[in-house]
């Protein structure tokens, strides 16, 4: 567990402890909403960019073959390829 000493101007650190924020699990949750906000915003400015490319959209046999491709590079990476398949009686 990391330890995190942070300076705070007294009024905020009156405020956020009125708000009953400065124990462990509220510092915890504060900062895991604010990770995930972030990560919202960057999925949105991704997004933001990719729509400013004006690119056609893409029809059903161009996705299929992009999923192949992709699955075709995974099981490269992973060696044979081969996967076990096991049917379980009912």
């Amino acid at each position: 567990m990391t330890e995190l000493t942070v300076k705070l101007p007294d009024e905020l650190a009156r405020q956020i402890r009125a708000a009953g924020l400065l124990d462990e699990a509220a510092l915890e949750k504060v900062f895991r909403e604010a990770l995930r906000k972030q990560a919202v915003g960057e999925l949105f400015a991704a997004l933001d960019e990719i729509e400013a490319l004006k690119l056609p959209p893409m029809t059903e046999a161009e996705v299929q073959a992009e999923i192949n491709a992709a699955r075709a590079e995974r099981r490269a990476r992973e060696g044979s390829g081969l996967i076990a398949r096991v049917s379980l009686p009912a």
